[in-house]
């Protein structure tokens, strides 16, 4: 069999193409053997499990200890019902034992007899410390989805995990790890039964260590597609490695998707090398498929505590006074948004965010890109421009009141209005980043690269900043025409005041300016 990229579940060595362990193998062996209590995080899917697999084998394989993986996942679906879901990870638990040493191992023999299920609060912590007693060897756990579980379940795990954890290593885990999207000390979990928000940190506050799992390096994504170079003779260009590292910043699923989708999709012939061209189309084909991680991405803009972030990320302004540093660390724990600063994890969300936020709003429009074409083709944007101001003064009200993303919403009108009418005639690239106060828009269509900066009207220096700002923009671009659009979203002046188009020179410059 072929090896190819993985896009789906964890890596098997024997079928996929993979990165070496990219964890610090040292550090998570110390904290085995020191009996420690840890937590591995990174967003999905980004190596957790494959990582976990692997050390499960390494551990194994020393014949020191008694390692095991399980995924509780399943145990989601029983939410805040704690007896159902602490049965489930038991099952799971029960199974994976019955998997990796047959179903005679000594710690099987407690399900013998139903009682154990009398006592659903005590019965996980009973089970742990069964199979220590009667084990030859000290026990490894590591427990997958730990986020997955909801409310009363998942406070019940984490307590009763806490509860056993002074009888180790005799009478409970050596060391037991948990593997989540995010932190534990960031879960905020409702408890049915008491009524209240419990912390995950003091629920479980035996941890001793968090650790996550860094993106690939642009080396890492070099020897990967080599990997495959090696196996079938068929080429990457260096610029197509370059462009698939810029616009994945390594995140390890997007890297797998871009050259699944390019080798094994796209140009199966393996005679014909993997260009910049061929990986530009893979991206954009894994826009438009938005396949389930993605899709998972796109869900969590709709919870409150992600719109808040996105939407100032997306308006390029700042993040209001109020925003729970709780909530951006979530933001970040999901993938969203960059560890060391706050933009758009890299620019294919970039991308996907606005056009799965304004897909709808697209289906309704009806401009087509043979609209504003010039006889010679060329694209006519001063039409274009005209157009957009009549339709923004017709739909901006309606759009305001339906759409949750306040902040951005007039950038987000634009981006659809703009994405329908290049469709198939040419590509909009998007600029934007928390507290620039504007947002970069450069439309390529043909030999043209047209600047298109968008602010908000916040005073007197919106326009003087602005013109300096699109200026230098359009150097950095190397755009042959400059567009600056200010929105006022004032509700205290008529459309008649807001609309104005005129033009200014900044230098040798000409930027046409367009306020609504």
């Amino acid at each position: 069999m072929e090896k190819t990229f993985c896009i789906a579940g964890p890596i098997q060595p024997e079928n996929h193409y993979s990165v070496p362990f990219r964890m610090n193998e040292t550090l998570l062996m110390q904290l085995i053997d020191q009996q420690k209590y840890f937590i591995v995080h990174a967003p999905r899917p980004s190596g957790k499990t494959t990582a976990m697999l692997e050390l499960v084998n390494k551990l194994n394989a020393t014949g020191k200890y008694e390692a095991l993986y399980v995924n509780v996942e399943a145990a989601q679906a029983d939410r805040q019902n704690y007896v159902r879901g602490i049965t489930t990870v038991l099952m799971r638990l029960k199974e994976e034992i019955s998997n990796a040493w047959g179903a005679d191992h000594c710690s099987l023999s407690f399900f013998s007899d139903d009682n154990w299920r009398l006592s659903p609060a005590t019965t996980l912590v009973s089970f742990l410390n069964n199979w220590s007693k009667n084990s030859t060897k000290p026990i490894v756990l590591f427990i997958d989805e730990i986020d997955a579980l909801i409310g009363d379940t998942l406070i019940s795990v984490l307590r009763q995990l806490r509860t056993g954890y002074t009888n180790r290593p005799k009478h409970f885990p050596q060391s037991l790890c948990l593997i989540g999207v995010r932190d534990v000390r960031d879960y905020m979990i409702y408890s049915k039964q008491e009524n209240n928000m419990i912390l995950g940190g003091s629920a479980f506050n035996i941890k001793a260590e968090s650790l996550t799992i860094e993106s690939f390096t642009l080396a890492e994504v070099k020897a990967l597609y080599l990997q495959h170079t090696a196996a079938t003779g068929q080429l990457f260009t260096d610029e197509a490695i370059d462009y698939a590292f810029d616009q994945t910043q390594g995140q390890p699923w997007l890297v797998n998707a871009l050259a699944y989708q390019a080798c094994f999709r796209a140009v199966q012939d393996r005679s014909q090398p993997i260009t910049l061209e061929a990986m530009e189309a893979a991206r954009e084909a894994l826009i438009l498929r938005r396949d389930t991680h993605i899709d998972q991405l796109v869900h969590k803009l709709q919870e409150p505590r992600v719109r808040a972030i996105v939407d100032a990320l997306i308006a390029g302004s700042t993040p209001p006074d109020n925003l729970p540093m709780d909530d951006l660390q979530y933001a970040r724990d999901l993938g969203i948004v960059t560890q060391k600063d706050l933009a758009i994890a890299n620019p294919i969300y970039k991308e996907v965010f606005p056009r799965a936020l304004t897909y709808v709003k697209q289906q309704t429009m009806t401009q087509r890109p043979l609209d504003y074409l010039h006889p010679d083709g060329s694209f006519n944007m001063n039409k274009m421009m005209n157009d957009w101001v009549t339709f923004y003064r017709e739909n901006s009200g309606m759009w305001a009141e339906q759409f949750q993303y306040k902040e951005s919403g007039p950038h987000l009108l634009m981006f659809a209005y703009l994405q329908r009418i290049i469709n198939g005639g040419g590509t909009l690239q998007r600029e934007y980043a928390l507290g620039r106060g504007r947002v970069d828009l450069t439309l390529v269509f043909g030999k043209k690269r047209i600047l298109i900066e968008l602010k908000i009207h916040r005073g007197t220096k919106t326009l003087p900043e602005g013109l300096v700002q699109t200026a230098e923009y359009m150097d950095v671009m190397n755009a042959t025409e400059a567009h600056l659009v200010i929105f006022d979203q004032s509700d205290k002046k008529t459309w008649e005041e807001k609309i104005a188009q005129f033009d200014e020179l900044v230098g040798a410059k000409t930027i046409h300016v367009w306020t609504m």
